[in-house]
C-alpha cells in the first residue's frame, strides 16, 4: 500500500465526520443564510492568513534529509500567498465587513487548529504540518467549488463573493496531485505518522469549527468538545 493510500485510509473516520457536518450538507444544496456564508469567510480568513507562516515555520524546522520537501514548500508558498486577501474581497463583495471580519477573534476551533499545528511544527515533527494540507485542500477540492455554485444560486450573489472557494476548488485539483507524490516520497514511519495524526486532529478541529458556524457561542464550544472525545 502506498504512504499516501494509508493516509487515507487511517483519516476516514474524521473525514467523515467533518463531511458529515450538517452545515455542509446544506451548502452543497445551497440551503445558508447569508449571515452563515459571511461567518464561513470570517473564519477562512482567521486560517488563511496563517498559512504561509506555517509553511515557512515548517520548511526551517525540515532536516536536511528531507530538502526536497523543503523545495516543495517554496512552490506552496509562492502559490498560496496573499489568498486571505480574496477572502476579504469576497466578504465585501457578499455585503459584509472585511474590516471587522480581519479585526475580529477566530472562534475556539480556529485558533486551536492553527495553534495545534503550529505546536507540531515547533515542538513535534516538523512534516506533520503536510496533515493539515491534506485536510484543507482535499476538503476545498471535494466541495468548493460544488458548494460555491449551490451557494451563489441559493443566495442571489454575485460571481464578485466567490472568488476563493471557486479558486480553490480548482488550484487544489492539481495540489493534491503534487501532494500526494510527496506522501509517496516519505520513507520514514514517523514522519507518515505525524501527517495522520496531525489529519485526524485538524480534521475534528475544521469540523467543530463549521459546526459552531451554525450556533450561538456556547453551543460552539459544546461542539468543540465534542469534536475532541
Amino acid at each position: 500500500m502506498s504512504a499516501y493510500r494509508h493516509l487515507q485510509q487511517a483519516t476516514v473516520e474524521s473525514r467523515t465526520w467533518l463531511l458529515d457536518t450538517p452545515i455542509i450538507q446544506r451548502a452543497l444544496n445551497g440551503h445558508i443564510s447569508r449571515d452563515e456564508y459571511l461567518a464561513f469567510l470570517g473564519q477562512a480568513y482567521h486560517h488563511v492568513k496563517h498559512t504561509v507562516p506555517l509553511m515557512m515555520a515548517c520548511g526551517a524546522r525540515l532536516p536536511e534529509r528531507l530538502e526536497w520537501l523543503r523545495g516543495a514548500l517554496v512552490e506552496y508558498i509562492e502559490e498560496e500567498y496573499g489568498h486571505q486577501r480574496w477572502i476579504l474581497d469576497d466578504i465585501r463583495a457578499a455585503g459584509g465587513d472585511p474590516d471587522h471580519a480581519a479585526a475580529s477573534r477566530p472562534a475556539p476551533a480556529t485558533e486551536l487548529m492553527v495553534r495545534y499545528v503550529r505546536d507540531v511544527i515547533g515542538h513535534d515533527n516538523p512534516v506533520g504540518f503536510f496533515g493539515m494540507v491534506f485536510v484543507l485542500e482535499g476538503t476545498s477540492t471535494a466541495l468548493a467549488t460544488r458548494a460555491a455554485g449551490a451557494i451563489r444560486e441559493g443566495l442571489g450573489l454575485s460571481g464578485d463573493a466567490f472568488h476563493y472557494l471557486e479558486s480553490h476548488g480548482d488550484l487544489d485539483i492539481g495540489h493534491l496531485a503534487f501532494f500526494e507524490g510527496l506522501i509517496d516520497r516519505l520513507d520514514d514511519d514517523g514522519d507518515l505518522q505525524a501527517v495522520i495524526d496531525t489529519a485526524n486532529m485538524v480534521y475534528r478541529l475544521y469540523g467543530a469549527m463549521f459546526r459552531g458556524l451554525e450556533t450561538s457561542e456556547g453551543p460552539a464550544t459544546e461542539a468543540l468538545a465534542h469534536a475532541l472525545v
